[in-house]
């Protein structure tokens, strides 16, 4: 495939990740869960778990392997009653999501790749979507973003002296602490991943990892994947995952994909020094210090809302009365 169409599901809002290609029809419609009046299908649960069996038997123990698939079928079940909660949430609040909302994210994903719709079109198929596939877990995806940032987004209060106390102890840290000048290749997440989103995005991060060998190939993929230099950071800038892969790292070495709040990141690391570091000005930055803190408190508060919605609806999960099924589709 090439780089450009590779680079379309890095900006796919990952929706096509959320579902695997079509299986067979014949599978049987056995019940894994009700969510209210509303019954979750075996065959959903194969459809989703497709991609992952084969990597499955690279386990070799059988033991390892039953409790891998096991994990699996359960995460997936899990992703799947959150989705139905959002969903019954949407109808309650009368979000919807139209044709034409689908057609001009399905448009905004065309231009940001530079792809014609042909190009576009045929770079799904590539991965086993059809179109309808595509445009429902497209639909599926803003429908979450509406209903989160209706009844989420309400609840978040970032004042400016929030931010400026956050500044403040940003510039503390900087004149203590170790400072990096890097650079990164970032791999997005769609907003409320789940379990085989994230899987996807680690395994694509995985494999450009292992075809970078100097520093130019490192910025290459920098440019086709996104991201960039990341200027200056001071020790404590970044949150610890992050932060302790830096610090692994010698000038001039290459990161393994670590996971950030909103996404993968791969770094290479120019320089680093300790000492006093020059702190902008308030004003300079305080937009992107609420961008990172309205992002945090965002993640914080789709995670009480879903297990609100958990709490309040009537869930059966059925999925060990469905193993014999599942153990079928091995």
């Amino acid at each position: 495939m090439s780089s450009r169409r590779a680079g379309v599901f890095a900006v796919l809002l990952a929706t096509l990740l959320a579902s695997a290609p079509r299986v067979e029809a014949d599978v049987v419609e056995r019940v894994v869960a009700v969510v209210n009046d509303r019954a979750i299908f075996l065959s959903e649960v194969r459809r989703r778990a497709l991609p992952f069996l084969e990597r499955l038997l690279e386990i070799p123990s059988e033991t390892k392997r039953s409790e891998a698939r096991a994990t699996l079928y359960r995460q997936i079940v899990d992703q799947l009653i959150d989705e139905e909660l959002i969903r019954q949430a949407a109808a309650k609040m009368e979000i919807r999501v139209s044709n034409a909302d689908v057609e001009r994210a399905v448009q905004n994903v065309m231009q940001q790749n530079q792809l014609s719709p042909e190009e576009f079109w045929a770079a799904v198929a590539e991965q086993g979507y059809t179109e309808a596939q595509y445009r429902q877990n497209l639909r599926d995806q803003l429908l979450h973003l509406k209903v989160m940032n209706q009844r989420v987004r309400s609840r978040v209060n970032i004042t400016e002296r929030d931010v400026r106390r956050e500044y403040e102890n940003r510039a503390r840290k900087a004149n203590r602490a170790l400072r990096f000048r890097a650079s990164h290749v970032f791999f997005p997440l769609p907003p409320g991943a789940g379990i085989l989103e994230v899987a996807e995005v680690r395994e694509r991060a995985t494999e450009v990892r292992a075809r970078l060998e100097s520093e130019a190939d490192f910025f290459r993929a920098a440019r086709e994947i996104g991201g960039g230099e990341l200027g200056w950071l001071s020790q404590g800038d970044l949150p610890g995952e992050l932060e302790q892969a830096l610090l692994a790292l010698s000038p001039g070495e290459i990161s393994a994909p670590v996971r950030g709040a909103a996404g993968y990141h791969i770094f290479f690391l120019h320089e680093r020094e300790r000492g006093s570091a020059a702190v902008p000005p308030f004003d300079a930055v305080k937009d992107e210090i609420y961008r990172v803190m309205l992002d945090e408190a965002m993640e914080r508060q789709e995670k009480l809302f879903l297990a609100e919605l958990r709490r309040e609806a009537d869930i059966r999960n059925l999925l060990e009365d469905a193993e014999s099924g599942l153990a079928s589709s091995r």
